[in-house]
C-alpha cells in the first residue's frame, strides 16, 4: 500500500518562508517522478513543481519560480518544497504526488497516489 503524507504547512505573513515534507511509503521515490500541487477553495488544483526520478530535472509554475524549490531526499524517501517569500495568493491547501510514470508533471491526472495536504495559509 502506497501511502503519501505531506506536513509543514502553517499560517504565516506574507514574506516569510516555510518547508513542507511529503514522506512516500511502500513505494521508493528514486523510481518516480514526484510533484507538487495546490488548491485554493473554488479552485482547481494548479501546478506548482516537479522533480524528475533522477531529480535532474525540475519544473516550476511561473507564479512560483525563483521563490519556490523542489528537491528530494531519496534515502529519506521524501520529497520537499522550500517556499520562500510567500504572498497571500500561496494560501491553499498543498498536495504532494507520485507521476504514474507518462506524460507531463504537470498534469494531476497523470499522478496516481496522493496525499491528504497540508494547509498553508498567507495573511497579515
Amino acid at each position: 500500500q502506497v501511502l503519501v503524507v505531506e506536513s509543514g504547512g502553517g499560517s504565516v505573513q506574507p514574506g516569510a518562508s516555510l518547508r513542507l515534507s511529503c514522506l512516500v511509503t511502500g513505494l521508493k521515490i528514486e523510481d518516480y517522478a514526484m510533484g507538487w500541487f495546490r488548491q485554493a477553495p473554488d479552485s482547481q488544483r494548479e501546478f506548482v513543481s516537479s522533480v524528475t526520478f533522477m531529480g535532474g530535472t525540475t519544473e516550476y509554475a511561473a507564479s512560483v519560480k525563483g521563490r519556490f524549490t523542489i528537491y528530494k531526499d531519496d534515502a529519506r524517501n521524501t520529497v520537499y518544497l522550500q517556499m520562500s517569500s510567500l504572498k497571500p495568493e500561496d494560501t491553499a491547501r498543498y498536495y504532494c504526488a507520485v507521476h504514474g510514470g507518462r506524460g507531463s508533471f504537470d498534469d494531476p491526472a497523470l499522478f496516481n497516489y496522493w496525499g491528504q495536504g497540508t494547509q498553508v495559509t498567507v495573511s497579515s
